[in-house]
C-alpha cells in the first residue's frame, strides 16, 4: 500500500510549492537587504524542516540557521495548548533580526510561545515565516517583535493535512506535497 492511499486529497501539488517558496525567499531578500547584519533563520523542528531547507536555499543573502523546538501535539491531531521548549538555539541571538520559520500556524500558542521566548534573548526583531496558516483556528494572538514582518506561504484550510514536513505520529513528512489525511488513518 502506497502512501498517496492514505490522502484523502491533494491541497498543494509539489510545484505549487516550490513556487511559492521561491517567492517567499525572494520577499525576504528583498526586505533584508539593506539590513547591517544578516538575519538568523530559526526553523521549528521537526516540522519545518522541510520548508526551512527550501527556503534558505532561495534566499540571496548571507544567513546564520538554527533550530528550536516547541512541542504541543504529540501524537494526536490537536494541540494541547501549553507548548514546552524540547531543543533551545545554540546561536547567541542577542540583537539580531530572527527569522522564524514555522510549517503551520494553527491556535497560534506554540508561535507565542516561542516568540516570548526568543525576544527574551535579546533579539531587536522577530519574523515569522509560516509555510501554512490557519487562522479560522487561531486561539492566540501574537505580537511580532521591533520591525518583524509575517510571510505566510499558503492559507490552509480547517483540515488535518500532512506532507512537506508535517506529520501525523512522526508519518507523513516525506510526501512532497501536502494532503488531507483519510479520517481512518488518524481516528
Amino acid at each position: 500500500m502506497s502512501l498517496d492511499s492514505h490522502i484523502e486529497k491533494v491541497i498543494w501539488s509539489q510545484d505549487q510549492i516550490l513556487r511559492r517558496v521561491a517567492e517567499l525567499a525572494s520577499q525576504i531578500t528583498d526586505d533584508f537587504k539593506d539590513y547591517s547584519q544578516p538575519p538568523v533563520v530559526v526553523g521549528v523542528a521537526t516540522g519545518a524542516f522541510l520548508f526551512l531547507a527550501d527556503l534558505v536555499r532561495g534566499i540571496q543573502l548571507p544567513v546564520s540557521v538554527d533550530l528550536v523546538r516547541a512541542e504541543s501535539y504529540g501524537s494526536g491531531t490537536l494541540s494541547s495548548g501549553s507548548p514546552t521548549i524540547s531543543l533551545d538555539l545554540k546561536l547567541d541571538v542577542r540583537g539580531k533580526h530572527i527569522i522564524l520559520v514555522e510549517d503551520i500556524v494553527d491556535t497560534g500558542n506554540t508561535l507565542s510561545c516561542l516568540i516570548s521566548h526568543l525576544e527574551s534573548k535579546g533579539a531587536s526583531s522577530i519574523s515569522v515565516c509560516t509555510f501554512l496558516d490557519k487562522p479560522s483556528r487561531r486561539k492566540v494572538h501574537f505580537q511580532l517583535v521591533g520591525e518583524g514582518k509575517f510571510y505566510r506561504g499558503f492559507e490552509c484550510p480547517d483540515y488535518f493535512v500532512v506532507g512537506y514536513g508535517m506529520d501525523f505520529a512522526e508519518l507523513y513528512r516525506n510526501l512532497p506535497y501536502v494532503g488531507v489525511l483519510k479520517p481512518e488513518h488518524y481516528s
